[in-house]
């Protein structure tokens, strides 16, 4: 069964709510606010981004969005960030957590591979090119 368009739309979903929390982060503002959300924009258009082209020195530092345990992790910690104040950054984090939770349980069910951009940095992952 082939699932690569679904984890897209998923990953292309949690994209735009990173940016969505990202932007409300700003409310009210603050300085540790504005570094937060600004940050958490910046992850939104990465994960945006890798859904269409994924640069090779993507895979070197940034190998934790290249599986489904890393990239689950990775959207648990995001949305826990975003769980604060208002109710719409509550729905948009716990919306990515679940996410999260969800890839990180199909990291141990061996029937479902991970699309094919979420594959690239098993080949020489660790290892220094010549």
């Amino acid at each position: 069964m082939d699932l690569t368009n679904i984890f897209r739309i998923v990953n292309l979903a949690v994209a735009v709510l990173l940016i969505l929390g990202g932007i409300s982060q700003f409310f009210p503002f603050g300085f540790q606010n504005a570094i937060v959300g600004i940050y958490v924009i910046l992850f939104g258009l990465a994960t945006g981004l890798l859904e269409f082209q994924v640069p090779p020195y993507v895979s070197r530092y940034a190998s934790f969005y290249f599986s489904f345990l890393g990239r689950g992790i990775f959207y648990v910690f995001i949305g826990c960030i975003l769980l604060s104040h208002y109710w719409w950054r509550y729905v948009s984090g716990s919306i990515i957590g679940v996410v999260g939770i969800a890839y990180i349980a199909l990291e141990f069910v061996p029937s479902i591979e991970p699309p094919p951009n979420m594959r690239e940095a098993d080949q020489g992952w660790g290892q220094e090119q010549v």
